[in-house]
């Protein structure tokens, strides 16, 4: 009964619009276009060059990585979901968030029960998630890094996203004052390193196209797998090639992990042990296999890239530290 009294009155409406003057109606036409226009205060362009118009600065945020949710605090803002992680919170103040999944795996049910405004996810892992988040009535904002230029996009587009371009301008300008400070620091003839990225029974060579191998070339190190080709579904990654690391020599072998680190070094170790060609490199002779820490490689550091330039640089270059 309330529907179709509804709709009586919307065609009783029409009616009497139908009978207006054509000079009401031009008159009404552009109070309509600045109704619309005053409806977007600003948009926004993400790494999928999709526009996203907002209304206003979104207050409920759900972040799918530690690197955008670090930013996201850096900025001021906070967010209402996180990562799953297996210890501590990447971002103290985030400590008691609700976890939500991650990129690789979206719980739905956990982010519509939250309500975000926006969710950020990665390009383009999550551009499958679009309808899904669209369905709840969120937007989703697709980045990515495989750069520290990358994440400095990411600082600007988070800074427009939360109206806080200054202080964007401020994160992205202490990072390059910090890399000009490396690179006076660093030498010409370039340490050789091997950059595994490694889980049980699988090690591959990061590439200078990955985060991790950009991180290494800006901290002064010079990638011994640079001219490795990618894989053809990790187009930052080669497959570790024994031969090339042998003839290569590296000075320094960094592994990388999601996964339980103690486990991927002594796996890694032990395949080293069963080759005796890597007795041979500089780099087992003088025990310099290192594994670097999780939330700093291997995934996006967001903000904390800093802290990653400065431990590879300082392995690197022990009497500049």
């Amino acid at each position: 009964m309330k529907s179709s009294l509804l709709w009586s009155s919307a065609l009783l409406l029409l009616a009497v619009t139908g009978c207006s003057s054509s000079a009401s109606t031009n008159v009404a036409t552009p109070s309509a276009h600045a109704a619309t226009t005053q409806s977007t205060l600003f948009t926004i362009t993400d790494f999928a060059k999709r526009q996203i118009p907002f209304a206003q600065s979104p207050q409920r945020i759900i972040a799918l990585s530690n690197g955008d949710m670090d930013i996201i605090y850096a900025l001021g803002g906070k967010v209402v979901g996180r990562p799953n992680s297996n210890g501590t919170a990447v971002v103290p103040a985030a400590e008691q968030v609700e976890q939500i999944g991650s990129t690789h795996e979206v719980d739905l049910e956990k982010i519509t029960f939250l309500q975000p405004d926006v969710v950020l996810g990665n390009n383009p892992m999550n551009e499958k998630d679009i309808p899904a988040l669209e369905g709840i009535g969120s937007k989703m904002i697709l980045t990515g890094a495989n750069s520290i230029q990358d994440i400095q996009s990411q600082i600007t587009l988070f800074g427009q996203l939360l109206q806080q371009e200054a202080k964007a301008k401020q994160l992205n300008q202490h990072i390059q004052d910090h890399i000009k400070g490396l690179s006076s620091s660093a030498s010409t003839a370039k340490p050789k390193v091997l950059l595994v990225y490694g889980a049980p029974g699988t090690y591959m060579a990061a590439l200078p196209n990955s985060l991790s191998g950009n991180i290494l070339e800006v901290a002064g190190g010079s990638n011994i797998a640079a001219d490795l080709p990618g894989l053809q579904n990790f187009p930052q990654y080669a497959q570790l090639n024994t031969e090339q690391v042998v003839q290569s020599n590296p000075d320094y072998i960094m592994i990388m992990t999601h996964g339980n680190t103690d486990e991927v070094k002594a796996g890694f170790l032990k395949e080293m042990q069963n080759n005796p060609a890597w007795s041979h490199i500089k780099a087992v002779q003088n025990n310099q296999v290192e594994v670097l820490p999780s939330h700093l490689f291997g995934t996006n550091p967001g903000t904390k890239v800093t802290d990653a330039l400065d431990l590879i640089h300082q392995s690197l270059y022990p009497a500049s530290s």
